[in-house]
């Protein structure tokens, strides 16, 4: 497996990362996700599927390992995980993230899933919370879904919380999830943000893929500037996969569908291959929910996409509003 630095931050990833939050808790936001866990989704149920898709990640190499608080149980996992298979510190690069809370009882059909709050005093919380469970093998502690008009780049406490916690070792790099059709804006306020004259974040990770590639300028920019680069939901929660069934995508799934068939790969390599093939893109999560998945998903690092490839596949694109209204509208399963 392919390492990288993440930008400026000196932590070392592969260009396939794992993500927890489809395993982590028995709802999330997914395509065909009915049908890729256990009936029973119960805590043991959903540990089991977890420790399975790490010990396959761990064989293949794979270096960065992404949870956060809102992902139900993910990062009481991942610690488990960490302690029944003894790995060191160092062994892999390990992100969460803070801002969200879990609210919905391990329920499914719960009316709200998450709360959020952006505050000095949630992250203040949220770090002792996850420190208590992963202690020294948090490497990057990240805003979740930090939004220009939430005002939380904007707050001079807050921003000098972050710095400090860098400083004193309670994680060794800084960084923001981005979300929704501002998230140009929110970019650029990121890599202003000063704390006592030093830069803030050091990592961004944000959604990028053939639907929704407008950051690609922006995110270009920010990794020449030093900021390394986590891309999520590379596969459009589920909708450029096989699993998608919204008759809404039949013309994207025949289009996609043709153009994996010409390369002889699955729709969800081609989807991943366009995200690596980005210069600027240091790592890529996985989603996966099954080993198989994540099997698939590793067989897009050796597939090689054309210029010809990249041009059909960003032909795909979707006016920004339109791709965050639909992903709105996805449901939890």
């Amino acid at each position: 497996m392919t390492t990288r630095q993440l930008g400026r931050s000196g932590l070392a990833v592969s260009r396939l990362g794992l993500g927890l939050a489809a395993v982590g808790r028995p709802g999330y936001i997914n395509l065909g996700r009915a049908h890729d866990l256990p009936a029973e989704r119960t805590p043991a149920a959903l540990y089991a599927r977890t420790a399975g898709l790490l010990d396959a990640a761990r064989a293949a190499g794979i270096r960065y390992l992404d949870v956060a608080r809102s992902y139900g149980r993910a990062e009481e996992f991942l610690a488990r995980w960490l302690g029944e298979r003894a790995v060191g510190r160092g062994r892999f690069t390990i992100g969460s993230k803070w801002g969200y809370r879990y609210t919905a009882d391990w329920r499914v059909d719960a009316p709200v899933h998450e709360e959020k709050e952006l505050s000095l005093a949630r992250f203040t919380q949220q770090l002792a919370e996850t420190r208590a469970l992963l202690g020294a093998h948090l490497d990057l502690y990240q805003i979740h879904s930090a939004m220009a008009e939430s005002g939380c780049l904007e707050d001079a406490a807050l921003l000098r919380a972050l710095v400090e916690g860098r400083r004193a070792g309670a994680y060794r790099a800084v960084g923001l999830t981005l979300s929704g059709p501002t998230s140009a804006r929110t970019l650029a306020l990121a890599r202003a943000a000063r704390a006592d004259g030093e830069p803030v974040f050091d990592v961004v990770q944000t959604t990028f893929n053939c639907l929704e590639p407008s950051l690609a300028a922006p995110l270009a920019a920010a990794h020449d500037a030093g900021l390394g680069v986590i891309v999520k939901e590379a596969l459009a929660n589920g909708r450029l996969t096989a699993a998608n069934t919204r008759p809404e995508d039949a013309r994207l799934l025949g289009a996609l569908g043709e153009s994996a068939g010409r390369l002889g790969c699955g729709m969800d390599q081609l989807a991943l291959a366009f995200v690596l093939a980005r210069p600027f893109v240091d790592v890529v999560l996985s989603g996966a929910a099954t080993t198989a998945q994540l099997a698939s998903h590793l067989g897009a690092l050796s597939l090689t996409i054309d210029p010809e490839m990249l041009a059909t596949l960003a032909a795909l694109a979707e006016p920004p509003t339109r791709y965050w209204q639909t992903r709105s509208m996805l449901r939890w399963s």
